[in-house]
């Protein structure tokens, strides 16, 4: 389960950021996963819940943003959703696609006092 490193390093970054911000406690962390990012959203809001306990965010809620998945089509020369990576496009059946959105993971934003 790779999500239980995942919550380390969103917790490690709010770690970071607290001793060049200066708070003290974290309040709401909404976090951006990308449809092509491989995070199972449930198993990352557990293991989040896990690995923030006793630390500056014990309490903090979790908010989850999903974004969609988009690849650039060569064929059809657009911008097109794809629901997983090496997925044909959907309006002209073609492999030729590139993704372009939604397989990053990344903390949009912080709530803290």
């Amino acid at each position: 389960m790779h999500e239980m490193s995942l919550a380390e390093g969103v917790l490690q970054l709010i770690e970071d950021s607290s001793k060049k911000e200066h708070f003290s406690h974290v309040k709401t962390v909404w976090l951006e996963i990308g449809e092509l990012a491989g995070v199972e959203v449930e198993a990352m809001r557990f293991c989040f819940d896990a690995v923030v306990r006793d630390s500056i965010a014990h309490d903090a809620k979790l908010v989850v943003i999903e974004t969609p998945g988009q690849a650039w089509c060569l064929h059809c020369a657009e911008v097109v959703h794809v629901n997983a990576l090496f997925d044909a496009c959907p309006k002209c059946g073609s492999h030729q696609v590139q993704v372009t959105g939604g397989n990053e993971m990344r903390v949009k934003e912080l709530d803290v006092e």
